[in-house]
Parts: C-alpha cells; structure tokens; sequence
C-alpha cells in the first residue's frame, strides 16, 4: 500500500491525513462558538470557511479505507469490529458529556428527563458525537450492500448527497449527506493509497496539483452567493459533492508529502491522528470550559487569539487526559474493555479508541 508505517502496521500518512482533520475539526467548534460568545470573527474564521467543504468528507474517506479488511467477516466478528466498539465509545461519552451539563440539559425537570434526553440520544446522535454514532451505521449498511455492485452504490450514495436532504433527525440528515464519502474510501481504497504514494514520490507536481486545489477551492468556498440555502459557491448541489471528494484526495496528498519530509509537523500531526477519536470524544468539555473562563475573565479581548487558545486546549486537554489514564482503570475512557467484545484478538497494550 506504500508509505511508511510504524510497528502496529499504521500507516503513518493515514495518521498525519487524521491528525490534520481532527486538527480542523477541532479548529471548526472552538473558532465559531469563540466568535458567537464575543459577537464577532477572528483571523482563524477564514480558514474554518475555507475548510469547511472537506472537513468532515475526508475523515469519512479515511476511515472507509480500511473497511475491506473486515467486511467479509462473519457478522459476529464485523459487529465487534465496526459496531460494538463504536457503540461502546458513543454511549460512555454520551454519558460523560450529558452528565457534564446536566443542569442546562434538564433544569429543575430531575433524573427522569435526564434519562429521557439518553434515551432520546440512541435515535439522535448526541451533540459533535454523532461522528462516531454514523461510523457504526456506515459500516454495518455497507457490509448489507456489499454485494451490490459498486458504481450502483456510489451512485445512489451520490444522489443522495445531490438531493441535499434537509431533515430535523441528524442521523437521516447526516447519512444523506456524508455515506457517499465512506463508500469512497472503501470502494477507491486502493487507488487512493496509490495516490498517497505516488504524491510522495512526485512532490513538486504534487505541489503544483495542491496550489491549483488551494485556489479554487478557496474561491468557492469564500464566494458568497446571496442565498441563504446556499450561502456560498461551494455550497451548491454537486459542487459540493465534488469539492467534499477533491478536498479529500487533497488532504491525502498533504499528509504524505509532510510525512515525507518528516519533522516535528509530521510527528506531531501523527500523535493526533493516532488519537484523533480520543480527541474527538474528549474536547467538546475543555473546549467550553476554556471559553467560558476566557469570557468570564476577560483576559483575551482579541477574538482570534481566544479561538486559538480554545482550540489549543480542546487538543491539549485530552491528549493529556488519555496520558494520564493509560494503564490505569480508567484507561475504559479510551480502550474498549475485554468486557465490551464479541469476539477477542491480541491488541497493542497502547491500542487506543481509533477511526
């Protein structure tokens, strides 16, 4: 599959291309709650508006990547693999993160509307967690299709993304828009690993390819169109669906020529990515506490500045977080318990929560 990998077999441009999403993720809630609670934007505004067609596209790419490898499996061992561990994951932060805000999610109503809101949480994904909610369903939905040919199912995957369906339920909305790009990860797995490989061999037309993506892309993306619906260029029907895949591909080709030329970049984007689900389950709380002191305090007036140090704690905080559990009880934030398997198989001993 080409690149270069570490000793559990990871590809190391897999784990800087998931370093780079989480990163933008991350970046995405921090900069625009920021803005919302100062009543303004920041000089990371722009860079939330360039990114957003591919921001969530291309960690759906990814994590379809490796779905070949176990989709044939027996149901038993699937459902452990792609659904199990997500469901495990989901429920226990659905919890955490509910619990955290128990006093705005149920006022005076008491225990018996917080288990309504849990309740309500297993047909509508949670808050930033229905990522994980719509991994699981992706993937079972996929192996039932599986023998559905492949330009059939990206087809109709492609239409529904098209059909832009606009919907109260996450989980329909969500599945509309985004399982076109799971299904490309899985069906083009092997064609974007080539990509991967041949950007790392060819890097300055990799780059000349990259600044032609960058310029259009942040011509459609910046380009306001006057229509609330479709408040920008890139926001229309198919324009959309394309700039989601090509931003994608681009993101591809970024993560390998920086894990390429090596570094501190690319080391320190692989260490997210490798736990780019722990951070993903565990920012959302650091995330609004760091606001909320900044606000409070009125320490930074400087609506930019206070992004980034929002975003740099929700990064930091779990990292440090999952640090500081590992190989201790409540390592179960992050590792799956023996517990939570169907079926079991010999894990790395810092085999972590992973996309």
């Amino acid at each position: 599959m080409g690149g270069a990998g570490d000793a559990d077999g990871r590809l190391a441009w897999v784990d800087v291309a998931k370093g780079i999403c989480i990163l933008l993720v991350v970046m995405m809630h921090s900069v625009i709650g920021t803005g919302l609670a100062m009543g303004g934007e920041g000089f990371l505004h722009p860079v939330v508006a360039f990114a957003k067609p591919f921001r969530i596209p291309d960690f759906f790419i990814l994590s379809g990547l490796f779905l070949g490898r176990v989709i044939d499996r027996d149901w038993r061992l699937f459902t452990d693999r792609r659904v199990v561990h997500f469901a495990y994951f989901y429920l226990l932060w659905l919890v955490i993160q509910s619990a955290a805000r128990y006093g705005s999610l149920v006022g005076e109503a008491g225990p018996g509307a917080f288990a309504a809101h849990l309740g309500h949480a297993l047909i509508e994904p949670y808050s930033s967690l229905w990522f994980v909610y719509l991994l699981a369903v992706f993937s079972v939905v996929t192996k039932a299709l599986r023998r559905c040919p492949g330009a059939l199912l990206l087809a109709g995957a492609a239409l529904l993304q098209m059909a832009d369906i606009r919907s109260d339920a996450t989980l329909i909305e969500e599945f509309c828009g985004r399982y076109v790009y799971f299904v490309a990860g899985y069906l083009f797995a092997g064609r974007i690993f080539a990509l991967a490989e041949d950007a790392r061999r060819h890097a300055g037309l990799a780059l000349c390819g990259l600044a032609a993506w960058a310029g259009l892309e942040g011509w459609l993306a910046l380009t306001a169109t006057g229509n609330p619906v479709y408040p920008t260029l890139a926001s229309l029907p198919l324009v959309s669906l394309a700039l989601g895949a090509a931003g994608a591909l681009a993101i591809v080709v970024t993560a390998a020529l920086i894990e390429r030329a090596g570094g501190v970049l690319a080391e320190t984007l692989r260490i997210c990515g490798q736990r780019s689900i722990v951070i993903y389950l565990a920012f959302s709380l650091p995330m609004a506490a760091t606001r909320e002191v900044l606000i409070r305090t009125g320490l930074v007036t400087d609506i930019g500045l206070a992004g980034l140090i929002v975003m740099a704690a929700a990064l930091l905080l779990p990292l440090g977080l999952e640090r500081l559990v590992r190989d201790t009880p409540l390592n179960l934030l992050f590792v799956r318990p023996k517990l939570f398997r169907l079926a079991s198989r010999p894990r790395p001993r810092s085999t972590l929560a992973t996309t």
